[in-house]
């Protein structure tokens, strides 16, 4: 269900802070890229497969990286499964938007569902050189919820 709040700014960073403190955050190991195929060759899924997506000209399935391609993008995942009940609105913003302003970088977000563990969950993609980085903000705001803004 989703519901709107309304709540100041300070509010929804407590509450976001509160959410990151409270969910399950993993990072995943090595290197992850996104392996483009025809749209008359949709990839086959496997176990190494975490997400296929397409446009109107090919599939794109996010895999881990095989080092057989030195011009494709690679990037570090981490996971964030969050509690159920818990209102995560607006995270998705909130925390692309602390990674741009303290590391410069930007990211991808792929969501899904499992409803035996929380439901909605996140993996979040950076560029592989910046993983220990944003992986070292998202501890900080995990381990200190209720800090006031930078």
């Amino acid at each position: 269900m989703v519901s709107v709040s309304q709540e100041t700014s300070i509010q929804t960073r407590t509450r976001l802070r509160a959410v990151i403190a409270n969910s399950e955050i993993a990072v995943l190991d090595g290197a992850w890229s996104f392996v483009e195929t025809p749209m008359n060759e949709p990839p086959r899924l496997d176990e190494h497969v975490l997400a296929v997506i397409r446009d109107d000209e090919c599939w794109s399935a996010l895999r881990p990286d095989d080092g057989s391609d030195k011009e494709r993008e690679r990037f570090g995942l981490l996971s964030f499964h969050f509690p159920p009940g818990l209102d995560n609105s607006g995270f998705v913003g909130w925390l692309a938007t602390e990674l741009k302003k303290r590391l410069g970088t930007g990211l991808f977000v792929v969501c899904g569902s499992n409803s035996d563990h929380g439901g909605i969950y996140d993996y979040w993609g950076c560029p592989i050189d910046l993983l220990d980085d944003v992986a070292g903000v998202i501890r900080e705001l995990a381990d200190h919820p209720t800090a006031t803004p930078s």
